[in-house]
């Protein structure tokens, strides 16, 4: 009998995360300047600290289990950030609170997927929403309808096996924004065709233009339908605490609770009276942290804005803290990933974890001062020129 101890087979179909590999990269390349990682550079808010020394010092029951999804304290927070921030209707949905929004969407997935169902990822998609669905046993459909998603195209990619669309505004890796017509009719047409719109808005506060960005939770009648999904890994500098929240319809909830029982029981109850601390700060605290983004911003678009440049941006960046570039090159995307840090000591991720076929990179400009950004900049320029010019493998 062949031995069985090995890795189950459908891991074989579930892409290598970029990030790992790009920090494995980085490890070997002392001195590289990271434009990879999505991350931003401040941490949580000082009132982040004093519930956590409160919690320490009162909290005689955090030993204990708490509530399959969050801690009164923090669901009442929550709610009213929801309501007020992101004008969500709560009254008809359930709000579970989980270990971070990448978290939030595994859980969802595992709810609503039986072996070979489908689930609707626009290209670009966030690398880790296409591996949650494969671990599932789902079957990610990756349509390229458009970096602003056409949404008769994702409707022509219904099929009966098909439980869901995923939007990502403003979008990881892009950096768009996606305009509130675009989302409605996504939205509208779930609701036609009875699935389930999974609405990503961890950057939710995160934009620079005129578009805002708009929760498809919030519209009328949207309660049965639509799960948003969302975090205080970005807005408050929390990423390493992991907390985040989906708001379901409540006919998803009995699955949804057994998911959330099996892998996490209860939200870490220590990090929640930390998280109901930093969203105590306010909602302008993190706006002026997300306004520290709009110099680094206009950096990274006045350095790539050169005219026969062999790459282009692909949108024009207006939300989260992205910027994706294609670049004419006879290099695989991951090929030019490595090079730029072997070589050229700056880091992108490569476009291939989302979806992208073209030779594409992300760039995060979230983490860097502006002395470090202008270099990275720079040897970006200088390495992205020399990929360009060598020749195409015979």
């Amino acid at each position: 009998m062949a031995p069985r101890q090995g890795a189950a087979k459908r891991f074989e179909q579930i892409q290598t995360p970029v990030i790992p590999v790009m920090a494995e990269l980085i490890r070997q390349c002392p001195g590289t300047l990271s434009l990879g990682q999505g991350v931003a550079r401040w941490g949580p808010p000082a009132e982040t600290f004093a519930a956590l020394e409160n919690a320490l010092t009162s909290g005689r029951d955090l030993h204990l289990y708490g509530a399959m999804g969050g801690d009164p304290e923090l669901q009442e927070s929550l709610r009213s950030w929801l309501e007020r921030e992101h004008q969500i209707d709560l009254s008809g949905s359930a709000l579970v609170i989980t270990a971070g929004s990448n978290m939030a969407f595994n859980a969802v997935i595992q709810s609503l997927c039986d072996p070979g169902d489908e689930v609707i990822l626009p290209v670009p998609y966030y690398f880790n929403h296409e591996m949650a669905i494969r671990l599932a046993g789902g079957v990610p459909i990756a349509v390229d309808a458009g970096v602003i998603p056409d949404p008769e195209q994702l409707t022509a990619a219904i099929t009966p096996r098909t439980r869901a669309i995923v939007t990502v505004s403003p979008n990881n890796p892009s950096g768009t924004v996606l305009p509130r017509p675009v989302l409605e009719a996504i939205n509208h047409c779930c609701a036609e065709h009875g699935l389930m719109h999974i609405s990503d808005e961890a950057y939710a506060l995160f934009h620079y233009g005129p578009e805002q960005p708009w929760s498809p939770g919030s519209a009328g009648g949207s309660g049965a339908h639509t799960i948003s999904l969302g975090s205080l890994s970005k807005s408050h500098g929390m990423a390493g605490w992991r907390v985040g929240w989906a708001v379901v319809p409540q006919t998803l909830l009995p699955a949804l609770t057994k998911v959330q029982d099996t892998i996490l029981i209860c939200p870490p109850r220590l990090n929640q009276r930390a998280a109901a601390g930093a969203l105590a700060a306010g909602a302008d605290w993190c706006r002026n942290k997300i306004r520290e983004l709009v110099e680094p911003r206009q950096q990274v678009l006045s350095a790539l804005d050169q005219g026969g440049a062999p790459w282009r941006l692909l949108s024009n960046a207006d939300g989260a803290f992205y910027a994706l570039l294609e670049v004419d090159t006879p290099l695989s995307p991951d090929a030019l990933m490595e090079r730029l840090i072997r070589r050229h000591g700056v880091a992108l991720a490569s476009g291939s974890s989302f979806g992208l076929k073209r030779c594409c990179l992300r760039l995060s400009y979230g983490m860097l001062g502006r002395a470090d950004l202008a270099e990275a900049l720079e040897r970006l320029q200088r390495g992205l020129l020399e990929s360009a010019a060598l020749a195409s493998p015979s």
